[in-house]
């Protein structure tokens, strides 16, 4: 493989055009070295400069493993220095100093040596990789150092018609990526009908394409290996048919509409102490907001506002000809302090938060995204601080688009956009503030970013009006154990200072409460230890076992003396990726959680995306309805491997370690579909098969689903929402999402009943399970466990403890008797005294 050194004046521009370019290809691609700067000064800060001998020994490391090494420069000096390097060196590997555009020429270069380019090709493409850039513009386009050969419709040729489906046509990520899946074939493409034609072998000449969103395109693969050349096109085309995996529906939303009376960025401005966003109707003393509960615990302190968010950058503003160039690299620049200040902050967290602020680090460095905005620059004249804000924009109205998971994710784009322009500006970015003692931080939404910085901080709890169960906000904050609502509107109207209790179990916020409320509130919410042994008053066992989404989480729950995992939510391994894991991949990821539970039960969920959970391999972007679509188990009647090698990593893992592993599939609604993956998962070699209960059908067939599985599995969360017909992640039908809603209980029971007949095993892994004040309900309705977040163990386990099976019983028939999910909770407690 051919190697690169890109020498550059600026050690910021290097780094960035390499994360640039290196994003550009799936494994990081061809072997690059970047020889920028000149050092630093006495005050630490780096010179601008090139040294020679810096880039000898980047060509030095390289000679050995490649079969050549080409040099970029960016301008200036950096030829000289490239030209002292080649006297400096102490290999003898050939070497080609490139006249190429710095940073398109290194996109070029590493795509091209990563297909498996010589040197000749590699130094073409870089020459040559200013041709998108004049097709976009419509100016004459530079002669390529090679001039394509036509493409040959012979005997030996095969030929494919695909359509560009994703929203942004093919620029430079679809590039990189039909590139890699044309190794090992000569394959062209050719815009229909009488459009330009490139090798797919190079990036630069594929955007010249012009292919945008319904361009039909000819996949056109020859060769003497026609196998190859046949599973080539087999790759592309399903590439094209993924949308390259950035979906396949364009969106002509705004981010920027207004979104309510604190305009669409979604965050409200700070308001001064003592005063409420603006805006905003006042919320006075006495008054209790309802939201969503996300996060249990109570605490009651003063209110804090997030800093307001960076005013929207001029529009009309212009950046002169002969400045554009050096506005556009204040992007890349803007883009390598972020990233540096998100990897700190990532080395200095943990668990999820550790995890979030990585996310939000690489999608700061995200090469659509800053090529788009530099773009924007040098084309449009924007400034840079304009040109990031509008490429943002694209990008989180696709997300808005796609609903569920993915547009809570739109909070992150924002994130992004606001750091960057406040690195371009110079200004502090918005977000948390200063502040302190213990606080109540209350917003319209938050970043992920500024969410994961809360561990350390006076933050005693979260209130925002926006976000649901998903989203960055809820599932920190229940990772740091911070009481959490969401959805709670209108709550930016509580004046700063004022205090409130938030209850996040309720989902409530009370305003100026009194000091014997917050007493009796906060005696009532202190969590409560677990000693790995859950039982009843008469002494009758009941395992308290915990849901997981991956090892860092089962070892949390193990050391929190969970019995064991009665959800392991398997999709957390496939969540944010184009493709589907490898088998090899996905044992690893489960062998790191039942090593966790060495001889005790574990509960693996089989792949759950869909709904709220759309993964672009496995869903199709265009579906209308995705709760009632092809989600859960239904992903197996249209891919039907992702399933069989999902059941064969369980089955390898399983053997590989001494949990006793169950596996279940979700979605299930026909006893068919249960016996048809008892079947499959038995032949796959697990021992124990069960399925969930989400749907009123399953629930309703209860009694015949035992008779083909070993156990089955409550799922309160969609049980509830199938059952009332709310969107459970909409937080204006909050309270019909409740377990406590009778139609739900009796809807338990009927699955309770059939699990006693049956002498099987009946258990809970929703939001019910860690529900302390309902866990004795459902222990009378028939239940055998229940799995929860591990910071519930302790308050469900202490609850159960006041409690005798006689109890329970007598709380189930007074909660079945009732009208109202209120009428339940009252009647319930009623019994128990």
């Amino acid at each position: 493989m051919i190697g690169i050194v890109a020498v550059s004046h600026s050690a910021a521009l290097g780094e960035a055009a390499l994360q640039l370019a290196q994003q550009m290809v799936p494994g990081g691609g061809a072997p690059v070295r970047v020889a920028a700067g000149a050092g630093t000064d006495a005050d630490g800060q780096p010179i601008l400069g090139t040294d020679a001998v810096a880039v000898a020994s980047a060509i030095d490391a390289l000679a050995d493993d490649s079969d050549g090494v080409i040099v970029l420069m960016d301008l200036g000096s950096a030829l000289l220095s490239a030209e002292l390097a080649l006297e400096l060196r102490m290999s003898d590997a050939p070497v080609r100093l490139v006249p190429a555009p710095f940073v398109e020429g290194l996109l070029a270069a590493v795509v091209s040596a990563s297909a498996g380019g010589d040197l000749d090709t590699v130094a073409a493409e870089a020459t040559g990789a200013l041709a998108a850039k004049a097709a976009q513009l419509g100016e004459p386009e530079p002669e390529p150092a090679t001039t394509p050969a036509p493409a040959q419709k012979d005997a030996q040729a095969s030929s494919r018609i695909a359509t560009v489906r994703n929203p942004q046509g093919i620029h430079a990520r679809p590039a990189a990526l039909i590139a890699e899946a044309a190794k090992g074939a000569e394959v062209r493409l050719r815009r229909l009908p009488d459009g330009p034609e490139a090798p797919a072998s190079s990036l630069m000449r594929l955007l010249t394409l012009g292919a945008r969103q319904g361009a039909e395109i000819e996949l056109l693969a020859g060769g003497d290996d026609a196998a190859a050349a046949g599973a080539a096109l087999d790759r592309l085309v399903a590439l094209f048919e993924d949308g390259f995996g950035e979906g396949t529906t364009a969106t002509d939303a705004a981010l920027d509409a207004p979104a309510g009376p604190q305009g669409g960025d979604g965050v409200a401005s700070a308001p001064s102490s003592g005063d409420v966003a603006a805006g905003r109707e006042p919320i006075g003393p006495g008054v209790t907001v309802q939201g969503r509960g996300v996060s249990p615990g109570c605490a009651a302190a003063p209110v804090v506002h997030v800093n307001p968010p960076l005013p929207e950058p001029d529009g009309e503003a212009s950046v002169p000809d002969g400045e554009r160039d050096a506005e556009a690299a204040a992007i890349a620049g803007a883009s390598v302090t972020v990233s540096a200040d998100l990897r700190a902050r990532a080395a200095a967290a943990t668990g999820e938060a550790r995890e979030i602020l990585e996310a939000a680090e690489m999608m700061t460095t995200d090469p659509e995204l800053l090529a788009e905005a530099a773009e924007r620059v040098r084309t449009e004249g924007r400034t840079a601080a304009r040109a990031v804000w509008e490429a943002a924009s694209g990008q989180a109205s696709a997300l808005l688009a796609l609903g569920g998971r993915m547009a809570e994710r739109a909070t992150d784009i924002r994130d992004v956009r606001d750091r960057l322009i406040a690195a371009i500006l110079g200004v502090d970015p918005p977000g948390l503030p200063d502040h302190d003692g213990p606080f109540v931080l209350v917003a319209v939404d938050l970043a992920p970013a500024d969410t994961a910085a809360l561990d350390g901080s006076g933050c005693v709890a979260l209130v925002t009006e926006q976000g649901g169960p998903t989203s960055h906000t809820a599932i920190i904050a229940r990772s740091l154990g911070i009481p959490a609502v969401v959805g709670a509107e209108g709550t930016t109207g509580i004046a700063v200072g004022e205090v409130v209790l938030v209850d996040g179990g309720r989902g409530t916020i009370e305003v100026a409460p009194s000091p014997e409320r917050i007493a009796e509130a906060e005696a009532a919410s202190v969590e409560v230890g677990f000693d790995g042994d859950g039982r009843l008053a008469d002494g009758r066992a009941f395992p308290l076992l915990a849901n997981v989404g991956g090892a860092a989480d089962a070892e949390a729950a193990a050391a929190a003396h969970a019995q064991g995992v009665g959800l392991f939510r398997t999709e957390f391994s496939f969540l944010d990726r184009a493709e589907a894991p490898t088998v090899a991949e996905q044992v690893s990821a489960y062998r790191g959680v039942l090593a966790a539970f060495p001889g005790r039960k574990v509960v693996a969920r089989t792949l759950d995306a869909g709904s709220d959970k759309p993964l672009p391999f496995a869903n199709d972007a265009d579906e209308e309805n995705p709760a009632l679509g092809v989600r859960g188990l239904r992903i197996a009647r249209r891919r039907p491997e992702l399933l069989a090698d999902q059941l064969a990593a369980l089955a390898t893992a399983g053997a590989a370690e001494t949990a006793n592993l169950e596996v279940m599939a979700p979605m299930i609604a026909t006893v068919d579909e249960a016996r048809a993956f008892a079947a499959q998962a038995r032949a796959a070699g697990i021992d124990r098969v069960g399925v969930m209960i989400e749907t009123p059908s399953a629930a309703l067939m209860a009694k015949e689903l035992l008779d083909v599985v070993d156990f089955v599995s409550l799922g309160t969360n969609d049980l509830a929402q199938y059952t009332l017909a709310a969107d459970r992640l909409l937080s204006d039908l909050g309270e019909l999402n409740d377990p406590w809603q009778p139609a739900v209980l009796r809807l338990i029971s009927l699955v309770g009943d059939a699990g006693r007949s049956a002498g099987k095993d009946v258990g809970v892994c929703g939001e019910a399970g860690g529900d302390p004040a309902l866990a004795p309900v459902l222990v009378g309705l028939g239940v055998t466990s229940l799995s929860m977040t591990s910071r519930a163990l302790g308050r469900v386990a202490a609850a159960l403890a006041l409690v005798t099976e006689d109890d329970c019983r007598r709380a189930a028939r007074a909660a079945l008797g009732a009208a109202t999910a209120d009428g339940a909770r009252v009647v319930v407690a009623e019994a128990l005294g």
